[in-house]
């Protein structure tokens, strides 16, 4: 299909084991299907429509930082937000032969630990589908494919290219 190579094994942060990317339940509840709209205790995540707003601009706030980068760096912003039924992918850059979907991960602080390592062998193994998905949707051959993952905790922005 022309993805070049896909490394299959999941990133991990130096010195960590498996059991540090075990999904942390938080007591909010999963995600429901794309496009389905949260009531006040729905999908987007708890009981405070006020906190969800917030986190959910907190969100936005990174990824528009995780843009700002890769452009800096001479990228082209492709697509932001690229959705299907089976998922998300946040941003798609591009410079040259070299195409990059970003996995952006914002906290607003630490108490859970590193944002990148949210992105699990299982979230991993999604955006891989996803990305097979945009190349055929879109067409797209002969590229060098790479998965980044953008970590934002606070204001600080880390990016992981080639995380996994």
């Amino acid at each position: 299909m022309g993805l070049g190579h896909v490394p299959q094994d999941p990133f991990r942060a130096q010195g960590t084991g498996a059991h540090v990317q075990g999904r942390q339940h938080r007591g909010t509840p999963a995600a429901g299907p794309v496009g389905a709209t949260a009531g006040p205790t729905g999908p987007a995540g708890g009981d405070n429509p006020g906190v969800d707003r917030a986190r959910q601009a907190r969100g936005r706030w990174g990824e528009d930082q995780a843009a700002r980068w890769y452009r800096a760096e001479g990228y082209e912003i492709v697509e932001r937000n690229w959705r299907v039924p089976g998922g998300e992918l946040d941003l798609i850059v591009r410079r040259g032969r070299q195409v990059a979907f970003v996995e952006v991960k914002t906290r607003a602080t630490d108490a859970y630990g590193d944002p990148a390592l949210a992105v699990t062998a299982r979230k991993q193994q999604r955006l891989r589908r996803l990305a097979a998905s945009w190349l055929a949707a879109n067409d797209v051959h002969g590229v060098d494919v790479r998965f980044d993952v953008v970590a934002v905790l606070g204001v600080r922005v880390r990016v992981i290219e080639a995380a996994f």
